[in-house]
């Protein structure tokens, strides 16, 4: 979309809002067609099986169905998983919209970092929700699976376990985007790499903290499952704040050169 600019390059304040509705209705748009391919995918091609196969090998039954308590349960449990699958396969588009509409304000250097993290951020998440299906879900499951008692039987309605599965998936992915928090509030200045090495062993405890909460079932096995890879990813953002910092000093080392007058015209003087 064209833009209008003054002299200075700077664009008005009504024709900014003007780009970012076009920015959010792209991106609206995106998630829309997303989610309407994901309802195809839910619906024809087993994302329902392969959410709920963890279950089955828990509880040891092949064949288990889950149960709906309403007539419309299915269609909206349906609607839901489409619209997070939407989310996720709409997420390039947005980040490029997202992008076009911050990098005029962005340095050069700013812009380079700007869509790797982007990406980088994107395969973070997906790493974190695969560690969560195929190695914390069935670990939480079995460990919940062995207070199941002649007393008890089992009842899996559709919404509650489905709710239980995504939110764990979930977790995992956001958790795993701490290297691009650590990255943006480098860029900000708001922490450095000295000060994310000394307190290592905070973010260490912290870490512990956050993992035994976010990991239900086994708590040593899970929070271990989750601490190790979390521990990985604090060492990941210390080392792309380092880099992020190297750039801002030799860009203050440019600067200093340019601003410094040459040693001939000095003596001329």
């Amino acid at each position: 979309m064209a833009s209008t600019r003054n002299l200075r390059g700077e664009m008005p304040f009504l024709n900014h809002l003007e780009e970012l509705r076009w920015h959010i209705l792209w991106s609206v748009l995106s998630v829309t067609v997303g989610a309407v391919i994901g309802f195809a995918l839910v619906y024809y091609f087993g994302v329902l099986d392969l959410l709920i196969e963890p279950v089955r090998v828990a509880a040891g039954d092949p064949d288990l169905k889950l149960q709906y308590l309403s007539p419309a349960d299915s269609f909206f449990v349906t609607l839901k998983l489409a619209i997070y699958s939407g989310f996720i396969m709409a997420f390039p588009i947005v980040a490029y919209h997202t992008w076009s509409f911050l990098s005029p304000a962005l340095e050069k250097r700013e812009k380079r970092l700007i869509v790797p993290a982007l990406y980088l951020g994107m395969l973070l998440f997906i790493a974190g929700m695969a560690l969560a299906y195929f190695a914390a879900l069935p670990v939480t499951l079995e460990f919940f699976q062995k207070f199941q008692t002649d007393a008890l039987a089992a009842n899996y309605e559709i919404n509650a376990t489905l709710g239980f599965i995504v939110k764990l998936l979930l977790a995992f992915g956001i958790v795993f985007e701490l290297p691009i928090v650590i990255m943006v509030l480098s860029m900000m200045g708001l922490v450095t790499p000295k000060f994310l090495r000394t307190k290592r062993r905070h973010a260490i405890v912290l870490i512990t903290v956050v993992a035994s909460f976010i990991t239900p079932g086994d708590v040593v096995v899970l929070t271990i499952m989750m601490m190790v890879p979390l521990v990985g990813l604090y060492e990941l953002g210390i080392f792309l704040s380092w880099l992020i910092y190297r750039g801002k000093a030799q860009r203050e080392k440019e600067l200093e050169a340019d601003l410094t007058p040459p040693t001939d015209s000095v003596e001329a003087q």
